[in-house]
């Protein structure tokens, strides 16, 4: 039996300050159910933290449209540490979150209005589809992309995490992680030239190669219905020597710190890494079977890719439903291809958080 890649659990967004990012990602971004809110150390993540263990605050926040959520992660041990210079397109690792719309225009204009730091006008990506380009107040660069895929209606302009835009050395190589693990099988396109739909953005006016990857099967796993379908795109910069957008700085500090994925089967995929020549640089199969991870449960690990973007991977065990009412999701004797029941996954409306 292989794994299975069940979807894009969350994207990590390191933040300076935790409450105030929250609070703005949920009034401007819909990001206000709150899976969980944890503060704790990270002592397992030693490669990716200078040696030492960590002293962290994150929180889980989801959007009930649909896509994978943000894990909003703030180093409190350390002063937070920026990078000191604009990350442009194409740098090494992520540098913008692709948010899903099944409204393109009603989002762009929303935000128009609010006179937030809209980058771009609408405009069409290679394969036709519609999207635009924003700044959160934190220097985060987010891509809205027309997607009519919504898991619930609600009032928010926008969904969760589609994806992601990474900036790499050399593309073939990076399909190595991306394409033969993640299973991002399709190529959508793969274009080099300059593009306007670019322009607007750091570094966008460079030449690129950029290469789009969905998944050919549908995601199966208990959360599937929630994550839906999602992309990666794959920036190689063709005129400039890239910067590693983490140089001089440890995994937590500001920006887009990993991307998670929802699995099952960690035995499988931690012998398929390895023969792949990615082994797992954390694992917490040392600490047990299920590792305690406060209010949820489970196993994680984590791989480099070549350009040294982290990727996570996570076998939930545990999750809090009701916490108050002592409800959790209990998913370790779970069927791998069985999806929860909508009404189970639509009970996490109930862990809104209201402004």
């Amino acid at each position: 039996m292989s794994k299975q890649i069940n979807g894009i659990q969350q994207l990590g967004v390191g933040v300076e300050n935790l409450d105030e990012s929250f609070k703005w990602y949920r009034q401007n971004f819909g990001m206000d159910i709150m899976v969980f809110n944890e503060k704790a150390t990270a002592e397992l993540m030693l490669p990716h933290t200078k040696g030492e263990p960590r002293e962290r605050h994150a929180i889980l926040a989801l959007n009930m449209q649909g896509g994978g959520g943000f894990e909003i992660w703030q180093h409190t041990g350390k002063k937070p540490v920026t990078p000191g210079f604009e990350i442009q397109l194409g740098d090494l690792g992520i540098s913008i979150g692709k948010l899903k719309t099944s409204n393109i225009k009603k989002a762009f204009d929303s935000f128009t209005k609010q006179g937030l730091s809209v980058l771009t006008q609408i405009m069409k990506s290679p394969d036709g589809v519609a999207h635009f380009f924003m700044k959160d107040p934190y220097n985060n660069i987010w891509e809205f992309v027309q997607e009519p895929w919504v898991f619930k209606k609600t009032k928010n302009v926008n969904g969760g995490i589609l994806g992601t835009v990474i900036g790499v050395i050399d593309i073939d190589e990076s399909l190595n992680v991306y394409r033969d693990i993640l299973n991002y099988n399709h190529i959508v396109y793969d274009v080099s030239d300059t593009f306007n739909d670019l322009e607007g953005i750091p570094g966008g006016t460079s030449r690129f190669r950029r290469v789009l990857l969905r998944h050919s099967e549908p995601r199966t796993g208990a959360f599937s219905p929630m994550f839906g379908i999602s992309e990666i795109e794959l920036v190689q910069v063709l005129d400039r020597k890239p910067v590693d957008i983490y140089k001089n700085r440890m995994w937590g500090d500001p920006g887009f710190i990993h991307l998670c994925f929802d699995i099952n089967g960690m035995e499988e995929l931690r012998r398929e890494v390895k023969l792949k020549g990615f082994p797992f640089t954390v694992d917490s199969a040392g600490q047990g079977d299920t590792f305690d991870m406060g209010e949820a449960a489970g196993s994680f690990a984590y791989i480099q890719a070549p350009e040294g973007t982290l990727i996570e991977f996570v076998e939930t065990h545990k999750v809090p439903l009701l916490k108050k009412f002592g409800i959790y999701l209990n998913l370790k004797k779970r069927g791998r291809n069985k999806p929860l029941p909508r009404w189970v996954i639509n009970l996490f409306g109930l862990k809104r958080v209201k402004d």
